[in-house]
């Protein structure tokens, strides 16, 4: 009986103790698969949404409210004449195979993003850094070709983070950086797992492991959360069902912003895209409205150009290329084009798929035509984005503040203006805030007026998590789903 009693409790105990070690992990659900994990060379937002603050820092961070903090810079200090920034850097931090990090390597990685043969997706973040010094092991000066008030901005973008020149070639399959969690495994085309890294510099998670499950399909994933497979969906792909996790009080919803301009891309190296005509007519052609009802089941903020509505320098200009078919029929009748047949590609998240069919058939009304493929992400960023064979595409452009990408010579939907070019420019060198604001707003006209692309939506962030998780991030200020702040509530 005695032996029976204990082998009950034993059971008992070990029951009660796996429960307890359930609540430091965290299954999380993603659209897409990241193609690699080094954020310092790929351009996929997937990428920054497993490895963002989990496992690589910068000097730099953006918080869950957009604020630029310090990370592994502690503070900085400015020259005058906005030239010379000098950082400060954390005492005792390690990469996650244990060798130290110091301003050295401070050096290699800003070098390395901004040198020639540099393959960083936002290499002109770095054009302004003229040199890199190291001072001493906790100290290094970064000098300016010119001000800069937004280099603090730039270095917390994920295409900045810190990397260590003994790891740096192994980042896009086995990632090692200064944060909180380590590279644990990786099975192709289903998950990534991460754990927590016990000689961490700062504070350490609450989260032992923590799981990213790829589920691209809607239905899927509304499947995984109610059958509890996953815990979070932090960008959940379905809105047509989010409603009914509002509902149920075993979830909870989180709404809220992103920095995901969604546009209809025009490639402009091709005839007749090139007619700014053209690009108008394409842009009256489109009800926004239909696109949030129909794509995003009334989800979503519509915009006229490439800006956020929440940042407070945005201005409205969606009334420049407001809903009116007619004007469109006039204006390819003006441009002498008829019979127009574009090639529509898409990418795999559902706003891109959804907002593609309503498209073509508001396209065809005006009498444009459209011939839609469906991509996988490798292939969209490998014909699209890096070999410009498209016409037009759908896709949200999830990097924060990023209007800049338009004074980009060989960017992939070939837009150009010496105008737009000539205002970048002067914001580069301008620390005045209000200045800055005006140069901002002078920029979305500019873009709105040349109809660089149709501006469609801003893409909202729909979450879905077990009511009993904190720390989540509301609105998404960069592509990342932050663990450092995350745990279960009991």
């Amino acid at each position: 009986m005695k032996m029976r009693l204990f082998t009950a409790l034993a059971a008992l105990a070990l029951s009660a103790t796996s429960a307890w070690a359930a609540k430091d992990t965290i299954t999380l659900g993603m659209v897409l698969e990241p193609p690699n994990l080094d954020p310092t060379a790929g351009a996929a937002a997937a990428i920054d949404e497993v490895v963002y603050a989990n496992v690589f820092q910068g000097l730099t961070r953006f918080g869950p409210d957009g604020s630029v903090r310090p990370d592994l810079a502690t503070s900085w200090d400015v020259s005058e004449d906005g030239t010379v920034y000098t950082f400060n850097l954390q005492m005792g931090v390690t990469f996650q195979d244990g060798s130290s990090f110091d301003a050295k390597d401070v050096k290699f990685s800003l070098d390395r993003a901004r040198s020639d043969d540099s393959v960083n997706a936002q290499k002109q973040l770095f054009a302004g850094i003229e040199s890199v010094d190291v001072v001493d092991p906790l100290t290094v000066k970064v000098t300016l070709n010119a001000p800069d008030g937004a280099l603090p901005f730039k270095l917390a973008w994920g295409d900045a983070v810190m990397v260590a020149p003994e790891s740096a070639d192994q980042n896009a399959t086995h990632p090692i950086g200064t944060g909180p969690f380590m590279f644990k495994d990786w099975a192709q085309g289903d998950h990534i797992t991460l754990s927590a890294y016990e000689g961490y510099w700062g504070t350490q998670p609450k989260l032992r492991e923590a799981t990213f499950r790829f589920i691209s399909d809607p239905t899927a994933a509304f499947a995984s959360m109610m059958a509890g497979d996953v815990d979070a969906f932090p960008n959940y792909p379905a809105p047509e069902t989010a409603a009914q996790f509002k509902s149920d009080p075993r979830f909870k919803l989180i709404i809220g912003s992103t920095e995901g301009e969604t546009i209809l891309a025009m490639n402009e190296r091709n005839a007749p895209l090139n007619d700014i005509r053209v690009r108008e007519a394409i842009a009256h052609a489109i009800n926004r409205q239909d696109l949030i009802d129909g794509a995003m089941f009334g989800y979503g903020t519509p915009i006229g150009t490439h800006f956020a509505p929440h940042n407070p320098a945005y201005v409205d200009l969606t009334d420049l290329s407001d809903y009116d078919p007619e004007k469109s029929k006039a204006l390819l009748k003006e441009a002498g084009v008829s019979n127009l047949k574009l090639r529509l590609a898409l990418p795999p998240p559902s706003y891109a798929r959804r907002s593609g069919e309503i498209i073509q058939a508001e396209l065809a009304a005006v009498g444009i035509q459209t011939e839609i493929t469906n991509m996988e992400w490798a292939d969209w960023l490998e014909r699209v984005f890096k070999g410009h064979d498209y016409d037009l595409s759908i896709v949200s452009h999830t990097e924060p503040m990023d209007i800049g990408i338009y004074a980009r010579p060989d960017y992939y939907f070939g837009y150009h203006s010496d105008k737009f070019n000539a205002v970048m420019a002067e914001l580069d060198k301008t620390t005045d805030a209000a200045k800055r604001t005006e140069l901002l707003q002078e920029a979305q006209r500019i873009l709105a007026q040349d109809y660089a692309n149709a501006f469609l939506f801003q893409l909202p962030k729909i979450g879905v998590a077990n009511a009993k998780i904190e720390g989540l991030w509301e609105n998404a200020p960069t592509q990342a789903n932050d663990l450092t702040e995350v745990y279960w509530d009991d």
